[in-house]
């Protein structure tokens, strides 16, 4: 879900040399709490900008009338932006590959969000609130590990999520047979008001997160980062029951 650090080994040797991480516990890092700044996109990478005021965040309009309305009607309903508070739980199967695994790792001083572990049928909680600001704050709990992060309306256009770290993705938001999709542009780190491009090149890859209604109050949780030279890096994917109700 990229840190800032001078140089990264990318060649096929060294990758192939990462010594394998024993297993270990889902609650091995810190948690992660939601940030409410925002960033603007910067033309490229290593460009500096500063933040204008937040705005609320509505995905209806930033998708368009048409796309919003082939969205099942449970999935419009979870994602409204006047949606009340609830919380989602599920099992999830977690996957990373040796990069994906260094990369988690690196992050980990700047509260990065990727879990380093591979692991099945993990018991999970996701809980959704408004955070106050325009925003929504998503917290995912994996025994008393947790991930949490915000996603606000981009200052130009699409999503942006940042976590209290300042790791930050900006997102295009869009459906897809049906599915509601949010898809990595780029990466960011941010302290303060001042906002840093990361290279692609130093990122786990692009993110695809997919939200797919399965009927009868569930849904399907997806998440892949794909990197265009090393293939994919993290898999997350799980079943969740929507208890329709405030949390």
């Amino acid at each position: 879900m990229n840190t800032l650090i001078h140089r990264l080994p990318f060649t096929r040797r060294a990758a192939a040399k990462v010594r394998p991480v024993l297993p270990e516990t889902i609650d091995a890092q810190p948690a992660i709490d939601a940030h409410p700044a925002l960033e603007a996109r910067s033309p490229e990478a290593g460009h500096a900008v500063h933040a204008p005021d937040a705005a609320v965040l509505h995905l209806d309009q930033l998708m368009g009338p048409d796309a919003w309305a082939r969205l099942p009607a449970a999935v419009r309903r979870r994602f409204d932006a006047h949606a009340a508070a609830v919380c989602y739980r599920g099992r999830m199967d977690l996957r990373c590959s040796r990069l994906g695994r260094l990369l988690a790792w690196l992050a980990w001083p700047l509260r990065g969000p990727l879990l380093p572990h591979c692991a099945k049928d993990v018991a999970a909680e996701v809980t959704v609130s408004a955070d106050g600001q325009g925003g929504v704050v998503w917290s995912r709990h994996m025994g008393r590990r947790t991930v949490q992060s915000v996603k606000r309306a981009h200052p130009e256009h699409g999503v942006l999520e940042r976590t209290r770290g300042g790791l930050a993705m900006a997102l295009d938001v869009f459906e897809d047979q049906g599915a509601l999709v949010f898809q990595s542009r780029h990466y960011l780190w941010c302290l303060g008001p001042v906002r840093l491009r990361l290279p692609d090149w130093l990122s786990p890859g692009c993110c695809r997160v997919e939200h797919r209604d399965l009927g009868d109050g569930r849904f399907r949780f997806t998440l892949t980062m794909t990197h265009p030279r090393w293939g994919l890096t993290f898999e997350q994917t799980g079943d969740f029951v929507d208890p329709v109700q405030e949390c």
